[in-house]
């Protein structure tokens, strides 16, 4: 399921501004099949990090109340271009994803 995600990590007045797209069902578990009536399955993302450099900068914790595809976006004070930056992500049912870039 862990289908790449799209990292957009650029130098602006000194810190890197980063915008991470995810791609997930993000599924709640409440809502229902039409035909069946039975609620889908829970599918979301618990946990996201970052590091830049293999220095952590972002750890957040997650619900189901997140959209489809969600998009992050933050800043890192004292990156630099040329940096490595690694975004990954663990959801509720175990599955990952992890994908990297550089800073411009």
């Amino acid at each position: 399921m862990s289908e790449p995600m799209k990292i957009r990590a650029k130098m602006v007045d000194g810190s890197a501004h980063i915008a991470v797209l995810m791609i997930h069902p993000m599924e709640t578990g409440q809502r229902k099949d039409p035909r069946s009536g039975q609620a889908f399955p829970a599918h979301f993302i618990q946990h996201v990090t970052a590091s830049v450099n293999d220095k952590p900068v972002l750890n957040v914790q997650c619900g189901p109340a997140i959209s489809k595809n969600p998009m992050f976006g933050f800043r890192v004070k004292g990156a630099k271009a040329g940096d490595k930056l690694v975004i990954a992500w663990e959801d509720n049912k175990g599955e990952k994803a992890r994908s990297e870039a550089t800073i411009a």
